[in-house]
């Protein structure tokens, strides 16, 4: 899925009224959010953060210190790690690592739904066989 169409769903999942207007620059087509009131935003974490504040969701980022560094950390996992890797190989070690590290939790911080959550589902869904889906 194209960042432009994850950025729409959270949008939509978000509540906020559609309107923001996407592009995107270089080689690995990176969006690029062009704000009313300010300076155009670049990357598609940058862009998810901004929208989730724009929401008044700030949950989404995480509660406490600890929850928000674990929010980035799984953000940056996924523009890093899921990103640009289509191998079989590559998915395979990601979903290795991803189920490991999810064998005492509910979410990627433990017990609270977050951003992290959200935009890794959306990089990890092109990797799911079309006859998986319901």
């Amino acid at each position: 899925m194209a960042a432009a169409a994850e950025l729409t769903l959270l949008e939509k999942s978000l509540g906020l009224s559609k309107g923001n207007k996407y592009s995107a620059q270089g080689e690995r087509q990176i969006p690029v959010l062009q704000t009313n009131s300010g300076p155009s935003l670049t990357g598609l974490t940058t862009i998810a953060a901004h929208l989730v504040k724009q929401a008044n969701k700030d949950y989404l980022l995480g509660s406490t210190a600890e929850e928000k560094a674990v929010v980035q950390q799984w953000l940056e996992y996924r523009v890093t790690r899921v990103d640009g890797h289509s191998s079989k190989d590559d998915i395979r070690a990601v979903l290795k690592d991803l189920n490991s590290y999810l064998e005492d939790k509910v979410y990627l911080t433990g017990y609270n739904f977050t951003l992290a959550d959200i935009l890794l589902y959306y990089g990890l869904h092109r990797f799911i066989p079309r006859s998986l889906d319901v």
